[in-house]
């Protein structure tokens, strides 16, 4: 089962510490605004980009509303990575975007 969290409890973790976060909306949406740090990662290239991501740090997945970072988060999880889904994306994000 892959751990979920929401928009605010990802601001506030983001405000505490630097994590691994992942976008993995295309290059369109994160061209119009992402959060700052965070791995721009499309899901359609997550199985050949995953190998970039450090598997010994938790990883928390993004996208616009929860989906494609739910399917993302499934795909990492069965390659070992311990994952965590952020539930609502960029679309209920209050935070600062770059």
């Amino acid at each position: 089962m892959v751990r979920t969290i929401m928009t605010n409890e990802l601001e506030q973790i983001l405000r505490k510490e630097s994590v691994q976060l992942v976008d993995v909306r295309e290059k369109d949406e994160t061209d119009a605004g992402h959060i700052e740090n965070a791995i721009l990662m499309p899901l359609g290239n997550i199985k050949k980009t995953m190998k970039d991501l450090d598997q010994d740090k938790e990883v928390y997945l993004i996208c616009h509303t929860g989906g494609r970072s739910l399917r993302a988060a499934k795909i990492l999880s069965k390659k070992g990575f311990n994952v965590v889904n952020v539930l609502g994306g960029m679309s209920l994000y209050r935070g600062k975007r770059v």
